[in-house]
């Protein structure tokens, strides 16, 4: 049964197709990633976040397991992430396809992993927050958009201040600004975009499909 936040969920992973087929298949993606980036030390200060973030769902599956939902999102935030990590996010192959067909003045890959951020981890954020202080009504929205414009806002600081303190050579490359004076404001703006709209899709899910069911907590 695919589980979401309002599911019992019991952690099982010996018999969870769907995370064993997610778990191969970033696994995967990341050992690709990880063969000849295009800048070793880029790819090091990018893969930060992929230890915090996988260790830290690996070492709380068994007593705080979440839904199969979640995983799948963050699965995919992290598959984006991680080809960005391989290339360095402004030479993301894909992303000078997209500039050239589409006349834009920049390699458009940050932008849209930015926003992807927003739209497909503010769902996760909200879970906790539903299994944790077991949020209602509009602070079940409020607060997942409120978490992820901070962690976006803080991304930005760490980002700069590592830049600045690590390897002020590889600055642009690492921060991946391509020139642009306001690109951690943009970057910040499509984070929160992707959260609005990822909330307005869960409230209109939960109205007409789930009758806004309350969370079950995860056992």
């Amino acid at each position: 049964m695919f589980t979401t936040s309002v599911s019992r969920i019991h952690p099982n992973f010996r018999e969870n197709r769907l995370l064993q087929g997610l778990a191969v298949w970033y696994l995967a993606i990341w050992t690709w990633a990880a063969i000849s980036p295009h800048n070793r030390f880029d790819w090091l200060l990018e893969n930060i976040l992929v230890f915090i973030l996988v260790g830290t769902l690996v070492a709380t599956y068994r007593k705080f397991p979440l839904s199969d939902l979640t995983y799948l999102l963050i699965t995919v935030f992290m598959t984006l992430h991680t080809i960005g990590s391989h290339y360095t996010y402004s030479e993301v192959p894909f992303g000078y396809w997209l500039k050239e067909n589409f006349a834009l003045s920049r390699n458009p890959f940050d932008r849209i992993v930015h926003f992807s951020f927003g739209l497909l981890m503010a769902y996760p954020i909200r879970e906790i927050f539903l299994r944790v202080v077991n949020t209602r009504g509009f602070w079940t929205y409020y607060l997942p958009l409120d978490v992820t414009m901070a962690f976006s806002c803080v991304y930005e600081i760490i980002e700069a201040a590592v830049a600045w303190t690590v390897s002020p050579e590889l600055g642009d490359a690492y921060l991946g600004t391509q020139g642009d004076i306001w690109d951690a404001q943009k970057d910040m703006l499509l984070a929160t975009t992707g959260a609005i709209i990822a909330m307005i899709v869960t409230a209109i899910v939960r109205k007409f499909f789930y009758n806004d069911a309350p969370a079950v907590p995860a056992t």
